[in-house]
């Protein structure tokens, strides 16, 4: 079954409504204070600044989750925290369209958000993309379906992010390679849908050798996936693993990625956020091997002077998108000369690769996650963070906030609920049926 739908975009730079309040977004405002939060940083190539105010920004709708992970992030407390009430999302998700503006990326994870209610699921889902941000789902895939994912798509979700590694001790796996087994079910449960898909894996010493192997599957894969996203193990949560090992870094995680991609890639092209903390390229996958044919940093850095305010679906293929740019490029007529110079040696070098496959080409990125040790954190690693969690109080670095996890899980939250005002306690008892109602009485003293 394919389901068609009208695709999101952004909306120009410029001041845009806000629906539902009589505020006035500015992206212009929301840019300059990620160039700031950039600081150094702050480079030609950096899309923070220029593109978007941030990558990412995690909302957290259940703490409970049906999996052990020997590198979970969760803290001990997070499976005895009950689900938050959902007004309570929709006022984060109404924050991070104020913080950040129309088209940010967010992500509807946990926990396992999938053990939360199906209809409520589908409602967050839903009131994220009528509010004009881009949704997407981070599940281990155990409770995904078919049908799920079509009513998820059908509700707006942009990408569904499916976790599979060894980290999670599932039965009868004990190899990556064989965990394809798996990868294979959820690729097939989510083709034909207009979804990015994409699979995180968690880097650790058992697996780490297997990266090569790995990225080769999901580049042979890539009529599907279209981003493979390498999480470095980091000792926080309540995870049994600690430290890492010293042969696990960006750098050699890199080498990894660029052994399976089969051709060395450009890391450094393209900037998201600090360079410590992630890398990211994207990639054309051809004949069973990918290549960064964008590795020219100040061509880059001149395409989002002239190109920053065009935005595009990333689910879709590299023609498309290709036109979508060459459209807008009217604008710019320079480009056109200057991306044919640049691009036709570039396609030229991979001809043979491009015969072989018979003119099929897809595809696929690749990012790197560097997360940091809770008791190792560096400050100027936060201020320029890319990757922010929706708490109580507003956006909070992801690294932060694992950190002391349980300072912003276990708050008591007022929320409205209709005309009335209600506590909600993440601890309270199982048998406790309905939050405190708040007497106006007491909110006036």
């Amino acid at each position: 079954m394919n389901i068609k739908r009208n695709i999101f975009s952004t909306m120009e730079p410029g001041k845009s409504k806000i629906p539902g309040s009589d505020a006035v977004f500015n992206i212009h405002d929301a840019l300059e204070n990620a160039r700031k939060r950039m600081g150094k940083f702050f480079k030609g190539n950096q899309i923070l600044g220029r593109k978007g105010a941030i990558g990412c920004v995690s909302l957290e709708i259940s703490q409970r989750c049906n999996l052990d992970c020997s590198l979970c992030y969760l803290s001990e407390s997070s499976a005895m925290v009950k689900d938050m009430p959902i007004e309570e999302l929709f006022r984060r998700l109404d924050v991070v369209l104020n913080t950040y503006g129309p088209g940010t990326n967010v992500q509807v994870s946990g926990g396992e958000p999938t053990l939360r209610d199906k209809d409520e699921l589908l409602a967050i889902v839903s009131y994220a993309r009528k509010i004009g941000l881009n949704p997407a789902l981070f599940t281990n895939g155990i409770k995904c379906s078919r049908k799920l994912l079509e009513e998820l798509s059908e509700a707006g979700l942009s990408d569904v992010a499916f976790h599979v590694d060894l980290t999670q001790k599932r039965i009868g796996y004990d190899t990556e390679k064989e965990l394809n087994e798996l990868r294979l079910k959820l690729i097939e449960m989510a083709r034909g849908l207009p979804l990015l898909v994409i699979f995180n894996t968690t880097v650790h010493e058992t697996n780490f050798n297997e990266i090569p192997d790995l990225v080769r599957f999901f580049t042979i894969n890539s009529d599907v996936v279209g981003m493979a996203s390498f999480q470095l193990q980091a000792d926080t949560g309540r995870g049994t693993l600690h430290q890492r090992p010293d042969p696990i870094s960006l750098e050699s995680v890199q080498d990894k990625v660029s052994k399976g991609a089969g051709s060395p890639l450009p890391w450094d092209t393209i900037l998201v956020g600090h360079p410590k903390c992630h890398t990211y390229v994207p990639t054309l996958a051809v004949n069973g091997k990918a290549f960064g044919i964008i590795d020219d940093a100040l061509i880059f850095s001149d395409f989002l002077k002239d190109f920053g305010n065009v935005t595009h679906d990333r689910r879709e293929g590299p023609l498309k998108i290709s036109w979508t740019y060459l459209k807008n490029s009217i604008k710019h007529p320079k480009w056109i000369i200057r991306a044919l110079i640049y691009f036709i040696p570039r396609i030229w070098r991979i001809k043979e690769d491009i015969f072989s496959a018979r003119g099929k080409i897809h595809k696929i990125s690749f990012f790197i996650q560097n997360f940091m040790d809770e008791n190792n954190l560096d400050s100027e690693r936060i201020d320029a963070c890319s990757f922010m969690v929706m708490t109580k109080e507003g956006p909070v670095s992801m690294c932060k906030h694992n950190a002391s996890r349980d300072d912003f899980i276990l708050q008591t939250i007022e929320y409205s609920d209709g005309d009335k005002r209600k506590l909600f306690h993440p601890l309270s008892s199982v048998n406790e049926s309905k939050p405190v109602v708040i007497e106006a009485e007491i909110l006036k003293n």
